[in-house]
Formats: C-alpha cells, structure tokens, sequence
C-alpha cells in the first residue's frame, strides 16, 4: 500500500475502533441478510447464477484493490487460496440457488447447519448431544408439512451449509498461511473466476445493464466487503466464542428481515424452528473449547 491507502486505512480503522465489537458483529449480520434480500430481488431479472456472479465480482475487484496482494506465493499457501476460493464459489452459489426457491429465514436456518456440526464435531460432552438435538429437532419442524417447503431448495441450502462448514475449516488454513486480508482478496477472486463463467452463459447481456451492475456492486459491499472488514475489527477485540454466539443470531435476523424486507411470512412452526437451531448454536459455541 502506499502513503495515501495507509492514511485511509488507519482512519477507517479508527473509526471502526470506536464502534463496540458486538454493535459491529450485529451490523455485519443485518447487512449480510440485506444483501440478501437485494439479491431476491435481482433473480427476476438475471437469475440466480448473474446474480451470485454480480456479487463475487464485485466483491473480488474491491477487495483486490483494497489490499493489493502479491501473487508470489509457494504452493501450499496456492493450493489453501484456491481450496478456499473455490469453497466460497461453491457455497455461494449453493446458497443462492436455494434462497430462489426458499424464504430467506428458511434458506439461512438450513444453511447454518453446517457451521453448527463444526462447533458439534468430536465433542464429548452430553450437553452438546443436547445441543445435536435441539438442532435436529428444529430441522424436522421445518419440515413439518413440507408441501409448502421446496426440497430442491432446501438441498440447495444443505449443500451450502455443507460448504460453509469446509470453509471454516479452508479459513482457518488460510489464516494461517496469509496475512491480513490478503488471503481473502485472493480467495475471492479465484471464487469469481469459478461462478462468473456460470453467470454469463446463463444471463448473458442483462448483466451488463447498468442498473443491474449499480446493484451488483450494492450487492458486494453489503454481502461480502462490509461484513467481512467488521467481522475482521471485532475478532481483535472479543473472544472467538463469543462471536460466535453473536453469529447464532443469523437465523433469526434473516427471518426478520424476510418478514420485513421481503413481506415473507413463516408459520409458527417455522419461527420455533429458527428459534431452536439459534439456542443450538449458542449454546454449542459458548460451551466450545477455546482452542476448538
């Protein structure tokens, strides 16, 4: 970076710095699912493959700008980097495929079944089998009669979940091979360079319109670069577990923002569904091994 960009940086770092931690991880949440509610609204007009492709583009192009990153790296740190882009490629595009076809509090409750079985897996506890059970139990009332649940969808959302578990563990290697945000800028461009080929041959033109490209840009900062750069900020100054029982909110933000955002409504059902894989996760991340 030069003079101008570390001026920048450090006065957005002080800025940040004088948000509480929590208020920064609660405001990443609110906008990673307003940018999901966004991207609903682009399908109508370029699908779910343009839309996924908007947003990592944009995301990668921002990001690379931003930090910069040398290309000389060795292979092992190659080889985490594009294991790492191409889980976030697939994730993303898992996931948006289902939240076509599901309400976002659904699509986001499924999804975040996967970092949960992470928090779950090797414990030996007896209260985490609880925590194992809540979840599964909430799994089921989603399910509850299922006629008005998309199961394409929902296996959409599974295989995102599915990825967002590989992604926490590729990101923890990542963290460890690169430095600051280095490692994701370039994570984010090989994901881009996977999912954008997808996006072109299925929309084609339409993604070139401007006002489609003004909302994909919209669309990255408030699904990757804003809530990414927070989350980064309050990982220095709390505790990994208690972020992580703050990210237990997810689910339930996202139903809120639905309901609010998109006008979607969940049964009663539904709501204690969500409800039950949130409790789930908390109480699995706050009961985790700090070296977990």
């Amino acid at each position: 970076m030069n003079a101008e960009q570390t001026g920048h940086t450090a006065r957005a770092g002080r800025a940040l710095g004088a948000i509480p931690p929590t208020v920064l991880v609660l405001l990443g949440i609110v906008s990673v699912q307003m940018g999901s509610a966004l991207a609903k609204h682009l399908f109508s007009e370029v699908g779910s493959f343009g839309t996924v492709a908007l947003r990592l583009f944009f995301a990668a192009v921002v990001l690379m700008l931003l930090w910069r990153p040398s290309l000389r790296l060795n292979r092992s740190t190659w080889t985490v980097v594009l294991g790492y882009g191409v889980t976030l490629g697939v994730m993303n595009l898992c996931f948006y495929l289902a939240l076509s076809r599901l309400p976002l509090g659904i699509a986001v409750t499924i999804e975040f079944l996967g970092p949960l079985a992470v928090a779950l897996a090797g414990s030996r506890r007896w209260l985490d089998a609880v925590w194992a059970l809540l979840a599964a139990g909430g799994v089921l009332l989603l399910m509850e009669g299922r006629g008005d649940l998309n199961l394409v969808g929902a296996l959409f959302a599974l295989a995102a979940g599915t990825c967002w578990g590989l992604y926490i563990l590729v990101g923890a290697a990542l963290g460890r091979h690169t430095t600051e945000g280095n490692g994701l800028a370039l994570g984010m461009a090989v994901a881009a360079l996977v999912v954008v080929p997808f996006g072109v041959a299925d929309s084609g033109t339409a993604l070139l319109q401007p006002w489609v490209l003004l909302a994909g840009l919209g669309l990255a900062l408030l699904s990757s670069v804003i809530p990414y750069s927070l989350d980064l900020e309050a990982l220095r100054r709390i505790p990994p577990q208690v972020f992580g029982i703050l990210m237990s909110l997810e689910p339930a933000m996202a139903a809120l923002i639905g309901l609010v955002v998109l006008q979607e409504s969940l049964r009663w059902s539904q709501w204690i569904a969500v409800l039950c894989v949130v409790a789930a996760s908390a109480g699995a991340t706050r009961g985790a091994r700090p070296d977990a």
